[in-house]
């Protein structure tokens, strides 16, 4: 194992300057196999604040556990104005640490690199069109929350923090519903910094394999055409090769086809639920390195150490290019019209990578005297496998000009403002005719997720049709920066619309009822009147047996087409405005 010493050698390239504080870490003074608690971390960053002119260390918003979450900004011409950096066209780099503080590896190893960065003058160069934004500790409530337990197949550090943040939510699954105070600071955050390229550093749970480090690259399927051919053309190799160089090559993260590595693995598509596809939203480029878990606590900083450093090193090189990209992206999604929602993977097309494994095995469990897998480590192979990585859409919706939301859903109002999105409000009470969707079909989770029973599989009708709305509702035009956004978050059927998070509930439970014995000659009337109606009730009997010989189930089907059934039964309550019609403004 190597020792911190020899690591914080490894790990620097140039001798500190003389007249600055040495800022070793507490992961440098330790043993190799400890890391910094919150409190430390946020101690040396304000030491690292005194020391340094191009620091800067900023307090945002608050997070659940009543603690604000800091934001550290490196900027070697001491500007600190986003708006002012982004005039200047330099790259915006946003380094995330601690979303699961029992995966820690990245705060020890920013800590050191934006140190050596600083007091390197030939690395320092590479800052001179790049950034450096890091959120030393996000999930502050879990950092704070420390044992040597939970991370159970995980070797060290010797006490980390816990996954769970101060409501036991796993924040990255937070970044749409947004019921964490982190994950609302994480949006003010992000929107206000708009970072190009985005890194947020865990460790991997799984198989076994000789690998220090494997890489979520944002899902290339959903991201801009340019900015996707950008990633997998030059980005992604680059940092590929740069790993491979400082002896940490790299591999896809182990998202295996079956139990273990060899049967192939396929690439991760991240849902905006998660921190990258969140990103992705806003045509930012997004990264989860995860480390080996098994490998020492060392090497996991210093491979994550290594990947950011190679990362600076890419921004740097492609600034003009990745600046480009973004800019065209922003603007292509502007401009789009047709969005997808829903993702399933190709599996006709295959490629093949190079991969490290340890032979996987069976013998008899000591436990349960059955058959239990085992990886054996002195069986190593190096061969290629089976990566899938290629994804198709499956729903896509077009754009409206605008959707107009009752101003009663303020959560879902609150959300669309964390995320600057540009709204107008109605000035009086106005009709507008405009398409309507009815939820015809979802499908339900049976056990609480992230506090939620979340949706899927939903099914709509597309009705178009008068609504009232009243002053004070909300109209969001579909000519911004939040487009796609705002299409994944309002369209039902994306995976993590807001309707899929229960944020529209209330539509789905009928407020008004009929008597049978009362509705019996109100039903019999209607039918009387409409011979059509009569004629569907027939058919339907004919179709269902089980409907046929149920009173009930006939009388309902005659309610719900009668004029007593509740038209906003089911029905989604924001709006699409499909033509530009002049508004009360």
């Amino acid at each position: 194992m190597l020792t911190s010493l020899l690591l914080a050698a490894l790990l620097s390239t140039g001798a500190p300057d003389k007249d600055k504080p040495t800022l070793k870490t507490p992961f440098e003074q330790g043993n190799g196999n400890q890391t910094a608690t919150y409190d430390e971390a946020i101690k040396w960053y304000q030491q690292l604040d005194a020391a340094y002119d191009e620091v800067k260390m900023m307090p945002y918003g608050t997070t659940d556990v009543g603690r604000p979450l800091h934001l550290v900004i490196v900027s070697t011409d001491k500007d600190f104005d986003p708006a002012s950096i982004k005039q200047k066209d330099k790259r915006v780099l946003l380094i995330q640490n601690g979303i699961h503080p029992g995966e820690p590896e990245g705060i020890d190893a920013t800590m050191m690199l934006v140190r050596d960065y600083l007091q390197d003058k030939k690395r320092r160069k590479q800052l001179d069109n790049v950034v450096l934004a890091v959120i030393p500790v996000y999930n502050i409530g879990g950092a704070l929350n420390r044992n040597s337990h939970t991370r159970t197949n995980q070797n060290g550090p010797e006490e980390y923090g816990f996954r769970g943040n101060a409501r036991n939510l796993d924040l990255n699954r937070d970044f749409i519903k947004t019921d964490s105070r982190n994950a609302q600071t994480f949006h003010e955050i992000f929107r206000e910094w708009d970072p190009d390229v985005f890194m947020d550093n865990h460790t991997s749970n799984g198989a076994d394999y000789q690998h220090v480090m494997t890489l979520i690259a944002t899902q290339h399927n959903k991201l801009n055409p340019g900015l996707a051919k950008y990633l997998n053309g030059k980005m992604v190799p680059t940092l590929y090769e740069g790993m491979k160089q400082d002896k940490f090559p790299m591999v896809p993260y182990m998202n295996t086809v079956e139990e273990t590595p060899d049967k192939g693995i396929i690439g991760f598509m991240e849902s905006p639920r998660y921190a990258t596809g969140y990103t992705a939203l806003y045509n930012t480029i997004g990264f989860v390195p995860e480390t080996h878990m098994l490998k020492p606590f060392n090497q996991r900083v210093q491979a994550t150490y290594k990947l950011m450093e190679n990362m600076i090193e890419t921004v740097h090189r492609d600034a003009d290019e990745i600046g480009k990209l973004r800019q065209q992206a922003k603007q292509q999604t502007l401009a789009q019209k047709q969005f997808p929602l829903n993702w399933q993977l190709d599996t006709t097309k295959v490629a093949q990578i190079p991969f490290l494994g340890y032979e996987a095995k069976y013998k008899p469990s000591e436990v349960s005297g059955l058959e239990r897998l085992y990886y054996d480590r002195k069986s190593p192979y190096s061969k290629k496998i089976n990566y899938y990585d290629e994804f198709t859409p499956t729903v896509a919706v077009e754009k409206p000009v605008a959707y107009i939301i009752p101003q009663a859903w303020r959560e879902v109002i609150d959300r669309l403002k964390l995320n600057k999105v540009q709204m107008q409000q109605l000035q009086r009470d106005t009709t507008i005719t405009l398409d309507t969707y009815y939820i015809t079909d979802y499908k339900t989770g049976q056990r609480p997720y992230e506090g939620h029973y979340l949706h899927s599989d939903v099914k709509v009708e597309t009705k178009r049709m008068p609504r009232q709305f009243y002053k004070g509702d909300y109209v969001v035009y579909l000519n911004q920066e939040a487009n796609r956004f705002l299409v994944e978050t309002l369209e039902p059927q994306a995976v993590d619309s807001y309707f899929n998070w229960n944020f529209f509930d209330g539509i789905l439970m009928q407020k008004e009822y009929f008597s049978s014995y009362v509705f019996e000659d109100l039903a019999a009337d209607y039918l009387k009147k409409d011979p059509e109606l009569r004629k569907k009730l027939e058919e339907r009997k004919k179709q269902d047996p089980a409907f046929a010989k149920s009173a009930r189930a006939q009388l309902d089907f005659v309610y719900r087409n009668t004029p007593h059934y509740e038209y906003t039964h089911q029905m989604y309550p924001v709006g699409r405005l499909m033509q530009d019609v002049k508004l009360p403004l």
